[in-house]
């Protein structure tokens, strides 16, 4: 299907494109990879009068260390940039592993981390990891710069705390182990998350982003709390506190998704098996074997998901 006519405007600095966005308010739609906007578009989910796209802006497209010790990303940078940064799978490897997870290699390498956080889908990738990194976003707007911490800016289904006059332009994550993992079931026609998981464990414990099983991504902070009483948790202790990984959450879409016993099953399913990369992870990087790669672990499927997942978001 083809989308609905639309005016295209193709600003060169920040400065312009929130000009434009004010200037046309709910009107307008940000363009940056476009593996969000123009499927939208052309299912007709989407019909804005004026598309402004920020694919052509300079100094949005980087990853560099900032003077606070952390890793800033541009946010047009690629999925392919991230999954081949030498710098982040040193300093922050998480990052670099869930990209390589984003759709294929044309996605990879067209797509942005800005565009898919902004487009907030419930099933991405990214947001796991943002909330496992505690990841703060730059946004600027016409009254300046603000910087939104994650637990903030994923607001309900398909919407962030990004506002209609307002663009992203950094994403910030601080430095890590290598005890981290990013595991999932996807949807196989469109890697879409079914259910993700994205665990980092540090001397204070573990930090567990959950992806593609409710409304929004969320922090499975029971699991979390459970595990800290464990310095090395077990199995059946992994097995008992993943148990509490749907605990105050609504699983389910609107609708999208079934609920009930097997929604719930999935989302506990993962969560036994994330933690258990990252012990992997620790022992690698304690003998100090050369290829610190962790296998993957086979997750049960929610095949039931799939087919009113893909027809809703796609």
């Amino acid at each position: 299907m083809y989308p609905a006519n639309f005016e295209y405007a193709r600003p060169s600095t920040v400065e312009e494109a929130i000009a434009l966005l004010g200037k046309y308010g709910d009107d307008a739609k940000v363009l940056a990879g476009g593996h969000s906007l123009i499927p939208a578009m052309k299912l007709r989910l989407a019909r804005p009068k004026v598309v402004v796209d920020i694919g052509r802006i300079a100094n949005l497209s980087y990853i560099r260390t900032d003077t606070h010790g952390r890793f800033a990303i541009g946010a047009m940078t690629t999925h392919a940039e991230i999954a081949a940064s030498k710098l982040l799978k040193t300093k922050c490897p998480l990052l670099p592993e869930t990209a390589a997870h984003i759709g294929d290699v044309q996605v990879r390498n067209k797509g942005t981390i800005g565009g898919s956080l902004v487009h907030a889908d419930p099933a991405a990738d990214y947001p796991a990891a943002m909330l496992a990194l505690n990841a703060e976003m730059e946004l600027v707007g016409p009254k300046g710069k603000r910087v939104v911490r994650v637990a903030d800016f994923f607001v309900d289904l398909l919407q962030s705390a990004v506002g209609p006059d307002e663009i992203l332009t950094e994403i910030r994550v601080p430095e890590t182990s290598s005890a981290v993992a990013y595991i999932k079931t996807e949807q196989k026609a469109s890697g879409f998350a079914l259910a993700g998981v994205a665990a980092v464990q540090s001397l204070a414990g573990f930090r567990i982003g959950v992806t593609g099983v409710a409304p929004k991504p969320y922090r499975a902070s029971a699991v979390e709390h459970v595990l800290a009483k464990h310095k090395s948790p077990k199995s059946e202790e992994i097995a008992q506190a993943s148990m509490l990984a749907a605990d105050g959450v609504h699983l389910g879409m609107d609708g999208m998704r079934p609920t009930g016993p097997r929604g719930q099953a999935g989302v506990e399913a993962i969560p036994i098996k994330a933690p258990h990369h990252v012990a992997h992870r620790l022992v690698v990087a304690a003998e100090h074997l050369s290829d610190p790669r962790h296998p993957r672990a086979t997750i049960a499927r929610q095949q039931d998901l799939a087919a009113a997942h893909h027809e809703r978001l796609r």
